[in-house]
């Protein structure tokens, strides 16, 4: 792990296709979702996160939340902020949806 609030985009694929045991949600806008998404991944635009508090504690509870956006800081500060309510199982893909493009799956297109 980068840090104790991130983990890399292969570690955050491995809890997402081999154990099965996370959410992804994607922060960005919905126009970036539109240009370049992962499959499966819940779009939750940063600004909406207050909003989802309960429904993102409800998938908390059956495995850890993996945070996602285009460079990896808007979604460390939605993890940053979700472990402030009490949300702990929660981590930042190190880098987004950007490094996952270049580390993970390249046919996810660059933007």
């Amino acid at each position: 792990m980068a840090s104790p609030y991130e983990v890399t985009p292969q570690a955050a694929k491995d809890l997402l296709t081999d154990r099965k045991q996370a959410t992804l949600i994607d922060v960005r806008e919905p126009a970036e979702f539109a240009l370049a998404h992962i499959e499966g991944a819940e779009l939750i635009p940063m600004d909406s996160v207050p909003a989802e508090l309960q429904k993102l504690e409800g998938l908390a509870d059956s495995g850890d939340l993996l945070i996602l956006c285009h460079h990896g800081v808007r979604s460390l500060q939605v993890t940053m902020w979700l472990r402030a309510q009490g949300i702990e199982n929660c981590y930042s893909v190190a880098g987004g949806i950007d490094r996952w493009s270049w580390e993970v799956d390249a046919s996810v297109p660059r933007y």
